[in-house]
């Protein structure tokens, strides 16, 4: 994660349509049981794209 800022989701407001994890270019996020999940947060560029995909507001880029 780049130093600053963090991942941040809201599992109760996913949906689980997974367009966060298809757009993820580090395969940060997946879907299990139909929420979002931080699998690798290690690996996150705080991109946003996932926060600009998701319909459902539950995933965003903040600062740490």
């Amino acid at each position: 994660m780049l130093k600053g800022k963090k991942l941040c989701t809201e599992p109760e407001w996913c949906k689980g349509c997974g367009y966060c994890a298809e757009f993820c270019p580090k395969k940060v996020l997946i879907i299990r049981q139909e929420k979002v999940v931080v699998e690798n947060p290690d690996d996150c560029i705080c991109c946003g794209l996932c926060e600009q995909r998701c319909p459902d507001y539950a995933i965003w880029v903040e600062e740490a």
